[in-house]
Order: C-alpha cells, then sequence, then structure tokens
C-alpha cells in the first residue's frame, strides 16, 4: 500500500489491518468450505477419493496461508505498538 505525505500513518496502518482482517475472513470461510467438503462427502469409487484428497490439500494450504497471514498482521500491529512507544526498528 503506498500513501503520500498527507496521509497520516494511523490511517495507513487501519487500512492495512482492514485488509488483513478481509484475507482472514476469506481464508476463514475458504477452511470451511474444503473441511466440510472432506467431511460430508460420500466415497463410492476410487476417483471421489481423489477428489477429496484435492480438497484435505486445499484445506492444509489455505490453513497454512492463514497462518500465515495472521503472523503478519500480528508482527505490523507489533511494529505499529513499538513506533507509537517511540521505539525504533
Amino acid at each position: 500500500m503506498s500513501a503520500d505525505a498527507s496521509t497520516p500513518a494511523t490511517e495507513i496502518v487501519e487500512a492495512d489491518q482492514d485488509e488483513y482482517d478481509q484475507m482472514l475472513e476469506t481464508l476463514d470461510v475458504a477452511i470451511d468450505e474444503a473441511a466440510r467438503k472432506i467431511e460430508s462427502g460420500r466415497v463410492y469409487d476410487p476417483e471421489n477419493e481423489k477428489v477429496r484428497i484435492k480438497w484435505i490439500r486445499a484445506l492444509a494450504y489455505a490453513i497454512n496461508i492463514r497462518r500465515q497471514v495472521a503472523a503478519d498482521r500480528d508482527r505490523a500491529e507489533i511494529a505499529q505498538a513499538l513506533e507509537d512507544l517511540g521505539v525504533e526498528l
């Protein structure tokens, strides 16, 4: 996200937090959908099992990405808190 000199830093941080929140919300929906597909599907043939395995992989990937986004958000919050306290990074 870019900002010009007239944009207060707090507005930038709030916008970044909103973006993180939106990403996490989207990932939560994807995780819930993948989990539902895995849990509710009936396996009658090997092709269905292949699809289920793909959903499991998608779920694992989404969970990992969600963890990374949450960690990035937490680091941004900590950096902002330190900056607010006058600590240089």
